[in-house]
């Protein structure tokens, strides 16, 4: 359903980098990152794009005002995956928001962690297959 979604930098290095460490954990490599040159308002405005090998799924993108908060789950392949998204969150910046472990109010196997990156959207890791 959904091929691509962004969400906005304050502080574009540190947000880059955020991801660059949290998403090379579940396997997705930064895939491009490019100057917006064409956008006459902000013709320096960096943006960069994570996903599997040829897909721009996750964009960032800077921007000169605060957006409101997001929440996002990506997609973890094993719970160790899981738990190694929110190692890399906490030592890159991020918040704590919920350690890793099982989350049975929303069914049996979810296995989820939760931190805040720079920007305070809420990201997390999830995997639903069990142990």
């Amino acid at each position: 359903m959904i091929d691509h979604l962004s969400t906005y930098a304050l502080d574009y290095p540190a947000t880059r980098d955020f991801y660059i460490a949290v998403l090379g954990e579940l396997g997705y490599p930064l895939q491009i990152e490019m100057v917006a040159e064409w956008n006459a308002d902000f013709p320096t405005q960096r943006m960069c794009a994570f996903g599997e090998e040829g897909q721009l799924t996750f964009w960032v993108i800077e921007t000169r005002a605060a957006a409101s908060p997001r929440h996002i789950a990506f997609h973890a392949a094993d719970r160790a995956a899981v738990t190694a998204f929110h190692q890399a969150a906490l030592s890159h910046g991020g918040q704590d928001n919920g350690a890793p472990g099982l989350r049975p109010h929303y069914h049996e196997h979810y296995f989820g962690a939760f931190a805040y990156d720079p920007d305070g959207n809420n990201v997390e890791a999830v995997c639903h297959l069990p142990g």
